[in-house]
């Protein structure tokens, strides 16, 4: 999981690939480079690798430790790899993967229908560590496990391009040589042991998962099918809202400048939180969600995504956002997020505009401090309190129905005047039309 490959569950067959006048590199290409390939040890990892040594390249393996909670050990990656004669750098990001979280936690930079990206997330993480590690051992072509229909491979393509421009890409399942010897996971098993190396192909899966610390991608398979149900996944990260607890577990969060820095009254690190957000939320059936998303190269793609740390924190912060953002900053950063969102998709975190935006999502959110209670029940994350927010523009006075030293609501007679000139100004010109909407569902 996190590397770009579904090492872990089955591959869809690889269709063979019309002729449309453009070549891709072929493994024949990379002759006197050094390749670098991300792996997570399963069999496209380890089909590629030992094809590329058998075809005479010089291949190193590299794997992220990005906290996935589906690897129990990442060590084991390099003893898998191994058997193919490669060595394998295993390159700790958790802390790192952890910062993203809350990056775009502070963001609330989620995707399309409002799910978090956790695989977006992984992506920029994993290319900017593994990368750094692969210019330490002098690699020169980057080689990736995403398939030619999705959208890491142009993740993977454009942040190797910006953080490092000298370095060439290769994308083994848009290889045609490759697709042509290895068109399904029964030809990479046979391949495998050929050699002795241990490969099965297993049951046929209902989908495929990618997995980090932020969160689960499910996709493909049976849920392609749009007439199949999203409860056909079985949660790994918890449970679904309708088998959690029948009772309310209350949760308390610190934040400090749009940055959580305890839970439940104990200070702790990034990482720290993130897991124990995703232990609490998980139980309560937190941070499940469906998506029919729109794809980087301009596809559909339907997802089922869990995320019970992000959602957990998230919506306690944007709670507190509420009591800190005007409406004007408010509708700034609604702006700034969705942004933030869309370039974390496209493979552009580290692009001028993304950079841009965070800064100012930062100095708005810099106010962002207090305490917030909030109560985890079946799915839904409830607001219980807000306490310690110097910087909250809320007052009850003035919001107050009731008698109070608060707002005069005589004085808001001068403000009703002020705009009763605009609307009558655009009544007497004709400019107002209360059947507008009946008109046009007429008309369809």
């Amino acid at each position: 999981g996190g590397l770009g490959s579904l090492a872990r569950h089955p591959r869809r067959q690889h269709t063979r690939v019309p002729d449309t006048g453009m070549s891709a590199p072929t493994y024949k290409d990379l002759k006197g480079e050094v390749v670098g390939v991300c792996v997570s040890g399963g069999l496209d990892s380890k089909t590629v690798s030992k094809r590329l040594v058998e075809a005479g390249v010089k291949v190193l393996a590299f794997s992220a430790d990005l906290g996935q909670p589906d690897e129990s050990d990442i060590n084991n990656v390099k003893k898998r790899m191994s058997t193919c004669g490669v060595d394998t750098v295993i390159v700790d990001l958790k802390d790192d993967m952890a910062e993203g979280c809350f990056d775009v936690i502070q963001a609330q930079a989620t995707y399309d229908g409002g799910y978090w990206n956790t695989t977006g997330i992984g992506r920029f993480v994993t290319c900017k560590g593994l990368i750094r590690a692969m210019i330490e051992k002098k690699v020169t072509v980057l080689s990736h496990g995403a398939t030619g229909r999705g959208n890491d491979q142009m993740r993977f393509e454009r942040y190797t391009n910006v953080l490092a421009p000298k370095m060439r890409v290769y994308a083994p399942w848009r290889d045609p040589l490759l697709l042509e010897e290895f068109p399904g996971r029964k030809e990479m098993a046979e391949y495998l042991n050929k050699f002795k190396i241990e490969a099965f192909v297993g049951p046929k899966k209902k989908y495929s998962t990618d997995a980090n610390l932020a969160g689960l991608s499910h996709e493909a398979e049976d849920l392609e099918s749009v007439e199949t149900p999203m409860t056909i996944v079985d949660p790994e990260m918890g449970k679904w809202p309708m088998q959690a607890p029948d009772k309310v577990e209350k949760v308390v969060l610190e934040f400090a400048e749009g940055r959580c820095v305890a839970m439940n009254g104990k200070k702790m690190k990034p990482v720290e939180i993130i897991k124990l957000a995703n232990e609490i939320g998980g139980r309560n059936g937190v941070g499940i969600s469906h998506a029919l998303e729109n794809r980087i190269i301009g596809t559909k793609s339907r997802g089922v995504y869990e995320a019970p740390g992000m959602e957990l924190l998230g919506k306690g912060l944007l709670y507190l956002y509420q009591a800190v953002l005007d409406r004007r900053a408010s509708d700034l950063f609604k702006h700034l997020s969705e942004h933030v969102g869309n370039q974390i998709y496209d493979g552009r975190w580290f692009d001028p505009s993304t950079r841009a935006a965070f800064n100012a999502i930062k100095e708005l959110t810099a106010p962002a401090s207090g305490t917030v209670e909030i109560g985890l029940y079946k799915g839904n994350v409830l607001f219980h309190s807000l306490k310690n927010v110097k910087a909250s523009l809320y007052n009850e006075a003035d919001s107050s129905m009731e008698k109070s030293d608060g707002l005069n609501p005589v004085s808001s007679q001068g403000f009703a005047e002020v705009q009763s000139v605009e609307a009558k100004s655009l009544a007497r010109a004709g400019m107002i039309d209360a059947d507008f909407a009946a008109k046009k569902r007429r008309l369809n």
